[in-house]
């Protein structure tokens, strides 16, 4: 359990044995003369040249591509036809299969050298697979078996034997000895041919093939010495080494089916005597796990990863059940070692299945060690946490070197399940467990091998302490062997990968601040183990972040180590740091004991980024303060009240502001005050250009535990400045050394909290609390400016019209200021609104500059707004900006005033429009018919419409000059002209309108709530031409021309309002019936009454039936059809009914009503919701050509209702 054979963790791959390839004890050389062409015969001839045989060079290249090939390798996913190649000897042997000869009489019942039956056997009599199973089938039995032979060649060419007896012989005694052992020979001869025609060589290979009983496949290979196809030779073996481990699997599969029918297959060994160990036999459940791990293997040599992970899973199962009892497999034997838990979860990139079967195998098994008594408290266990961990992270590290790709662990989106209280897609809320299952565990996330190397170093180091706590107090049996483990350098190890790695793969602060604790546990092992130099070197490194990100939980515990090295290291004997005064007394110890390497050199300590020696804190009475007035403050520095420094040799304390100030220097005088709480009044703290020396204040600089000194005074500015405390420097003298220490100021020691108060008396000592969060500082702002802005304007604004708003400012102050105004306009509340502003003076709207104004002065800016669109409420905002000018190129004395003014628009007039649509009496032309072409284009029907406009300001309206002059209670008047304005449409025309008539003037006046009327007739085109819209837009438009009076004999400027005409909406009806009948008629004397029924769709026929309301007619006599059903009444058609009526009553009388209903319409909903069947029909629309209006009494049959009557003279 200590470590895992390189057997049971490298991939396996099928092996092929090489033979032949021996390189010669001496290379032949066979000299070459030169050329003798283009040769100077004066010159001396040339030595003659050497080169190597071709025979040997083909060796040499054959041996450099084999061994290239695959390898033996923990990480190999890829699976490709290549052979594990091992170079052997031709006459290398291979293992025995049984553990008898073959001549011996029990060969046919004995059994493997390594099988639990055979008592010889390192696995005997209750072991499962030792390595050297594993390595018999990598090293010792190949598959594939390939021998290298050099054919004879006969110095000339000559007729004899196709093969020489010598050669044959040994062929066939090879072939002998090897078809014996199962294995096929695969032999290829290297021959170096004189000639392509050589037809002694295929008789000679055939006669080598048929005494060898060689495979005719891929049996025999010729190569020459200038060619070596090694991807040919092993594609050609490749499936007879797949065929080879097929058997071996067939093999296996077969004894564990004939195992799992019986339960052995061997007899006990005889009995022994009493209090002898008997040896027990290999459980069912060990050759369970047997097979299965033969089968996985043998399916791993074939490249098959997915049938070997199944057998191992198979194997890992059963095992589980074994190490479930003890009476099955015992704890703490040596055959822990030998169980393989192979896993290719990562091949296929199944990161959270490998790391799942990682986690439930570490828990399965310290349950496992719980119950055998090897729990947590055991160096046993955490032994093989350890291991398990190593092995995890060396997988990994492997993979990550080859192909291996990590998750990226990057947090997604937050979703609403991810809050407790979510609701799930049903609206039902979402289960604890749920919602703890949206986010992702750190456990179940696959790492960087980085993190299993440091849990198995955290793992090792509890095991250390765990041997420890237990030598000399245990008898386990690992106890002799932990004794001779170096824990320490063991964790040393694992600590360095692990920083390493977190180094590659550190993306983020986190994992940076990780690598940091990593360097940690290194430095604490490098002290562990003596190395205090090494430690040092880390803890110098480490404590540099530490004090930088303020992580002072962690500085701790890393000082007091680095103390203890320093300790070690250092020639001056220290003192114990967790003894209070003990600090100060071993710096002094070292002040007395040495002398500095300069006479005036001083030595600079940085405490900026460390605790500080002194709680120090700041309080400025005032957060803010005018220039030219004074800021008190107080500073305090209390002593620790754990470490005692009064014997800290402490010359002189500076205290330094944040700007271009003096500083303040406190040097130490034993006579003054040394009470618990001292004050020290420093008076006035001058800028640095100011006349006069530094301030320097005696005072007693030894503080006891707990002491506080408060230094109070006065700071003064002639400038705007954020004022405060920047620096500390505490500076001590000992022995001729000179040390300045840079303390960092409003910090305190870990643990320590500072109440903010305010000393307001010594002697009786009181206190003020200070409460502010911007206490440590003071702002010096200027005076503030003194102004007011007013705003002068009309009560109510009106649409479209310039309205003038006047912004007063007046200076109130003793100061000239210059002032500049802006003006920002927002958006309106009301939709379809707009407003526009402008000055009417020079200027911009944005920096309108108003000038210097003189202390006591005032200034008028108007601005005009022009609102539009929709009536009510428009909100300004106007910030006036004002400058003092200081003459200083520095800074500037500015401020802003911000003003937000509301206006109320009201329209000046509401408009309301009647339209009413008429229907084109013309009859249809028929298409045919040429006339057709020439007709024209605008008599579609006819549309009326009234324009009605009614004053609804506060004022009245009325003429002067060619406008309209308005007069009104709060003399807000009002000139006002009316324009029509036709625009252009294909749709429809305006032909006439009243304003033409009349000239758009109103000679009259109107005061508020007068209203005044236009009608304009629309033309609209004809229902031949073929529109996508229903829906036709207004022809044209009102532009009313208007203006205020702001007082007798004063207007305001003239305004000009666009009033569109409505939306028109024509009727859809298709069929339409026009009534033509006399406005009057004598008594007894017959009248015509014609209806004509029209068919205005262009691809629908109609149905029509018409029937006389028989209330309606009794002032006539009728002569015609009561009702009926019309002909069908094509597209563009239209039918005429004619009645003939004798009126029998005078005066004023109702004409007859004809009811027409339209068959062919699809059934509809009525106002009830019920569906109006086709018998029924639909009502069709009757007019009146008379006026134009319909004919109905507003019945159930939808008829609208009219005034149609006539009058009967006698």
């Amino acid at each position: 359990m200590n470590s895992y054979p390189t057997e049971m963790m490298v991939q396996l791959a099928p092996v092929m044995f090489v033979a032949g390839l021996d390189i010669p004890p001496s290379s032949a050389a066979v000299p070459v003369p030169p050329p003798s062409a283009n040769m100077d015969p004066s010159s001396p001839p040339a030595p003659p040249q050497k080169v190597q045989d071709p025979f040997t060079l083909l060796i040499f290249r054959l041996r450099e591509v084999l061994l290239s090939q695959c390898k033996s390798s923990v990480w190999s996913p890829e699976r490709t036809k290549i052979f594990q190649v091992v170079l052997v000897d031709k006459a290398v042997g291979f293992p025995p299969r049984k553990s008898v000869p073959p001549d011996d009489p029990s060969y046919a019942n004995a059994h493997s050298p390594l099988s639990p039956l055979t008592s010889s056997s390192p696995v005997f009599p209750d072991g499962l697979i030792a390595p050297i199973w594993i390595k018999k089938h990598m090293s010792y039995l190949p598959s594939v078996f390939v021998l290298f032979l050099r054919m004879y060649e006969a110095p000339h060419a000559t007729t004899r034997s196709p093969l020489g007896q010598p050669d044959s012989d040994l062929e066939r005694e090879r072939a002998e000895e090897e078809r014996r052992q199962d294995i096929d020979l695969s032999a290829e001869i290297a021959h170096r041919k004189k000639s392509t025609d050589d037809l002694s060589l295929d008789g000679r290979l055939s006669f080598i093939r048929r005494q060898s009983s060689l495979d005719s496949r891929a049996a025999l290979f010729v190569l020459s010495p200038v060619m070596f196809p090694v991807c040919s030779l092993q594609d050609a073996l490749y499936d007879s080494a797949i065929e080879y481990y097929t058997s071996h699997s067939k093999r296996v599969r077969r004894k564990r089916n004939r195992h799992s029918q019986t339960v052995s297959s061997y007899n006990p060994p005889p009995a022994t005597s009493v209090g002898a160990a008997v040896p027990r036999p290999l459980r069912p459940e060990g050759w369970t796990v047997r097979y299965e791990y033969k089968m996985a293997a043998f399916a791993e040599f074939r490249g098959e990863d997915e049938v070997a992970l199944k057998h191992y899973q198979d194997a890992y199962t059963t095992l589980m059940i074994m190490f479930g009892s003890t009476a099955i497999l015992p704890p703490r034997t040596k055959r822990w070692a030998e169980a393989k838990i192979t896993k290719f979860y990562l091949y296929n990139n199944e990161h959270a299945l490998a790391l799942s079967h990682h986690n439930s195998h570490m828990r399965r098994f310290a349950d496992f060690s719980r119950g055998w008594g090897i729990g947590e408290e055991t160096f046993e266990y955490w032994s093989w946490m350890a291991r398990q961990y190593r092995v995890l992270a060396e997988l990994l590290e492997q993979g990550t070197r080859s192909t291996l790709t990590l998750p990226t662990l990057i947090p997604g989106p937050r979703t609403a399940g991810g809050v407790p209280g979510a609701l799930g897609p049903g609206g039902a809320p979402l289960e604890l467990d749920a919602v703890r299952m949206m986010g992702l565990n750190p456990s179940h996330a696959l790492q960087h091998p980085g993190h299993y190397y440091y849990m198995a170093a955290r793992c090792t180091e509890a095991r250390r302490e765990r041997f420890l706590a237990s030598e000399g107090l245990t008898t386990a049996p690992g106890y002799a062997n932990e004794k001779k483990v170096d824990h320490l350098t063991l964790a040393l190890e694992l600590y360095t990968k692990a920083y390493e790695l977190f180094k590659q793969h550190s993306s983020t602060a986190s994992q940076g601040r990780l690598t940091l604790w990593i360097a940690y546990r290194i430095a604490l092992t490098y002290y562990d183990s003596g190395k205090f130099e090494m430690a040092v070197r880390f803890f110098e490194r480490i404590a540099k972040t530490y004090r930088r990100e303020r992580w002072n939980t962690l500085l701790r515990p890393l000082y007091t180590a680095w103390y203890a090295c320093t300790q070690k290291l250092g020639d001056v004997e220290l003192s114990d740091v967790d003894e209070p005064g003990s600090l100060q007394e071993d710096l002094l110890a070292i002040l007395r004991s040495s002398v500095p390497s300069l006479a005036d050199d001083v030595l600079t300590v940085d405490l900026i980024e460390c605790e500080p020696i002194w709680d120090t804190s700041l309080i400025f009475w005032k957060s803010e303060v005018c220039v030219g007035e004074e800021a008190a403050f107080q500073f305090t520095l209390i002593a620790p009240s754990n470490n005692d420094i009064s014997d800290l040799p402490v010359e002189s304390i500076t205290i330094m502001f944040s700007d271009d100030y003096k500083p303040i220097t406190l040097r130490h005088c034993a006579s003054e005050s040394s009470g618990p709480i001292r004050m020290i009044c420093v008076g006035k703290v001058h800028p640095a250009d100011a006349a006069g020396r530094p301030l320097e204040v005696a005072s007693n600089l030894r503080w006891r535990t707990s002491d506080r000194v408060i230094v109070s005074g006065t700071v003064l500015s002639a400038a705007p400045v954020a004022l405060s405390v920047s620096s500390l420097v505490v500076t001590l003298k000992e022995s001729g050394w000179t040390i300045e220490i840079n303390h960092d100021v409003c910090t305190t020691r870990e643990g320590t909290i500072i109440s903010p108060y305010w000393l307001k008396s010594l002697n009786p000592v009181q206190l003020v609390p200070v409460t502010r969060d911007d206490r440590s500082n003071v702002v010096f702002r200027h005076r503030p400016h003194q102004l007011s802005v007013s705003f002068s304007h009309q009560q109510q604004a009106l649409l479209d019209e310039e309205f003038p708003v006047t912004v007063e400012i007046v200076n109130n102050d003793d100061r000239p200021l210059d002032v500049v105004v802006d003006i920002l306009l927002q958006p309106a509340e009301v939709d379809e609104s707009w407003l526009d502003i402008y000055l009417m003076s020079s200027g911009l709207i944005k920096g309108a500059e108003c000038g210097t104004i003189a202390p006591g002065a005032s200034v008028r800016k108007t601005f005009i707004l022009v609102a539009g669109g929709a009536a009510g409420n428009r909100t300004i905002d106007v910030s006036v900006q004002v400058e003092h000018d200081i003459r200083s190129p520095h800074t500037n004395d500015t401020n802003e005033f911000l003003r937000t003014l509301v206006i109320p628009v009201i329209a000046p007039f509401s408009v309301t429009h009647d339209v009413e649509y008429q229907v084109s009496l013309r009859p249809t032309r028929p298409i045919s018919e040429l006339l057709t072409l020439d007709e024209d284009p605008w008599d579609g029907g006819g549309v009326i419409i009234m324009t009605k406009l009614e004053c609804v300001a506060p004022c009245g309206l009325g003429d002067r000059g060619h406008g309209i002059e308005a007069t009104g209670n709060n003399s807000t008047l009002f000139a006002m002209t009316l324009t029509a304005l036709a625009q252009e449409s294909n749709r429809a025309k305006i032909t006439q309108s009243s304003n033409e008539v009349d000239g758009g003037i109103f000679p009259a006046e109107y005061p508020s709530g007068d209203q005044f009327c236009n009608i304009c007739c629309v033309s609209l085109a004809s229902r031949e031409y073929d529109f996508a819209e229903d829906a036709v837009p207004g022809p044209g438009e009102y532009i009313v021309t208007w203006r205020r009076i702001i007082s007798p004999g004063e207007c305001g400027p003239s305004s000009t309002t666009r009033l569109s005409l409505p939306l028109l909406l024509p009727p859809q009806d298709s069929l339409v019936g026009l009534m033509t009948i006399p406005s009057t008629a004598k008594l007894h004397v017959p009248i015509p009454m014609h209806l004509v029924i029209r068919n205005r769709n262009a691809t629908r026929s109609a149905i029509v039936t018409v029937a006389l309301d028989q209330s309606t007619v009794d002032a006539f006599v009728v002569a015609g059809p009561r009702g009926g059903r019309l002909p069908t009444i094509l597209p563009g058609a239209e039918e005429k009914v004619t009645w003939n009526l004798i009126p029998v009553e005078c005066g004023m009388v109702k004409v007859p009503h004809a009811r027409v209903m339209d068959h062919r319409m699809a059934p509809s909903a009525n106002d009830d919701g019920l569906s109006v069947s086709a018998d029924e029909g639909v009502p069709v629309q009757v007019i009146d050509t008379r006026t134009g209006s319909c004919i109905g009494d507003g019945d159930s049959v939808g008829q609208m209702g009219q005034t149609d009557k006539m009058f009967i003279f006698p």
